[in-house]
């Protein structure tokens, strides 16, 4: 065991804002900093690995998740449930590391109302326009999921305000140094 405890950062943004690819460059630019997976009822995307992107189960298991306690938090988003198991949360940050969350707007409410000292970032599209045009490009939605993303955005960049740390994902480079930056200011 680390005799200092390790940070909590938390990203959250719309779909399609590129938090997945912010939290790659994150995790393989900065040391001591561990991802933990969010389980989902959802189904896998092509290219995604259980236990990789997401612990994928189903609606039974993650109820009874929630029924034993055993989430930190999880909401349910765009009709599936997304949730952090607090277990992992609390061996990697006990052991010292610093741990990445990528949860949605109600997910990091929930996190902050149990550890205040969690980081919260939010990862803004540039425009609404060009978030439209990533998730279409992404060709992972059908149109009426789509219109369903999109709406729930408007909502979520609307909380930005609420959040320590804004990011504007215009340019990825850019945007990668800025969230490593400000990881690494909170480190002593």
């Amino acid at each position: 065991m680390s005799s200092k405890r390790g940070k909590l950062f938390i990203l959250s943004g719309p779909s399609g804002a590129g938090k997945g690819t912010l939290r790659a460059i994150a995790l393989s630019g900065v040391k001591n900093l561990v991802y933990s997976i969010s389980c989902t009822t959802r189904p896998p995307r092509a290219g995604e690995t259980n236990g990789v992107e997401y612990r994928f189960i189903s609606k039974g298991d993650f109820e009874n998740k929630i029924n034993l306690h055993e989430f930190l938090e999880y909401a349910n988003v765009h009709g599936c449930y997304y949730g952090t198991l607090r277990d992992d949360v609390e061996r990697e940050l006990e052991a010292g590391n610093d741990v990445l969350l990528e949860i949605d707007v109600q997910g990091a409410e929930q996190v902050k109302n149990i550890l205040s000292e969690a980081v919260l970032i939010f990862i803004m599209p540039p425009s609404r326009e060009i978030l439209e045009s990533r998730l279409r490009a992404r060709g992972t939605e059908n149109e009426e999921i789509l219109k369903v993303r999109l709406n729930n955005a408007v909502d979520e960049m609307s909380k930005a305000a609420s959040y320590k740390h804004v990011i504007i994902n215009d340019e990825l480079d850019r945007a990668a140094q800025e969230l490593k930056e400000i990881i690494l200011s909170y480190r002593n």
